[in-house]
C-alpha cells in the first residue's frame, strides 16, 4: 500500500512524459533506419558507402588500411560499451543512496519526494544506458564476425567467391553500425531522462531537444549534404 502511494507522488504529465521520451526513442530510430526514398538518412547513405568499400576491397593489396577501418571501429565500440558501464554504475549508486538528490530536491520544492520516485525516475536512465551497453557489446561483437569473412575473401577478382563473401562482409559491417548507431541514440536519450530529476517539464524539453539534435544529425547535417555530393 505504501508502494501505491509514493507511486501516487508521480503526477499523470510524470506518466505522459516518460511514455513520450520512450516512444520518441523508438520512433526516431524507426524513421532514421526507415527513411523515405527522396529524403535518405546519413545512415543509410553511410550503409551504401559501406558496401562500396567491400567491392574495393576484394582488389586492394595489401589489406592493412581496411584491417586499421575495422580495428578503429571495434575500438570505438569498446570505449561506449566501457562509458554505458561506468555510467549504469554510477545511477546504481544514486539508486542505491538518494539522499544527495534529496537534498537538492529539498531547495527546489517543499514537499518531501519518496525514495522510490527517485528510483523510477533514475530506473528510467538506466533503461536507456542498459539498452546502449547492449547495442554496443552486439556492434563490437558482429564487427568482429566481419573482421573474420573479410580475411576469407579471394584476394582475386576472378575467385567465383570474391564479391560474394564481399558482400556478405558489407551487410555484417551495415548490421554493427546499426547497432552501434542505435547504441549512441539510447546514450543520448539517457541524457534527456536525466531532465527528469527536475520535473515533467524538463523532460518533455529535454525529449524535444534530443529528438531535435538526433534527427538534425540524420537529416539535416553537414555530413548528409558531402554524402548527397558524393551520390550524384
Amino acid at each position: 500500500m505504501q508502494i501505491v502511494d509514493h507511486i501516487a507522488a508521480l503526477s499523470l504529465l510524470d506518466w505522459v512524459a516518460a511514455g513520450a521520451i520512450v516512444l520518441c526513442w523508438l520512433g526516431i530510430g524507426w524513421l532514421i533506419e526507415h527513411p523515405g526514398a527522396k529524403r535518405p538518412s546519413v545512415t543509410i547513405l553511410m550503409a551504401e558507402r559501406r558496401r562500396d568499400w567491400m567491392k574495393v576491397f576484394v582488389t586492394r593489396d595489401p589489406r592493412i588500411f581496411d584491417s586499421q577501418i575495422l580495428g578503429g571501429l571495434r575500438q570505438g565500440t569498446a570505449f561506449f560499451a566501457s562509458t554505458c558501464l561506468l555510467a549504469i554504475g554510477g545511477v546504481l549508486a544514486l539508486v542505491g543512496n538518494t539522499a544527495p538528490l534529496q537534498g537538492v530536491a529539498a531547495e527546489v520544492v517543499e514537499m518531501p519526494v519518496p525514495v522510490l520516485v527517485w528510483q523510477l525516475k533514475l530506473g528510467l536512465v538506466a533503461l536507456f544506458l542498459a539498452n546502449a551497453f547492449l547495442k554496443f557489446v552486439w556492434a563490437n561483437r558482429v564487427f568482429g564476425y566481419c573482421a573474420v569473412l573479410m580475411a576469407a575473401v579471394p584476394n582475386d577478382p576472378n575467385d567465383p567467391v570474391a564479391y560474394p563473401r564481399a558482400a556478405q562482409a558489407a551487410e555484417l559491417n551495415i548490421r554493427a553500425a546499426v547497432n552501434f548507431n542505435r547504441g549512441l541514440r539510447a546514450m543520448y536519450f539517457a541524457l534527456g531522462a536525466l531532465a527528469w530529476l527536475l520535473g515533467a517539464v524538463a523532460l518533455i524539453i529535454a525529449t524535444v531537444a534530443v529528438v531535435w539534435i538526433v534527427w538534425s544529425r540524420e537529416f539535416a547535417s553537414l555530413p548528409r549534404q558531402i554524402l548527397l555530393k558524393d551520390t550524384s
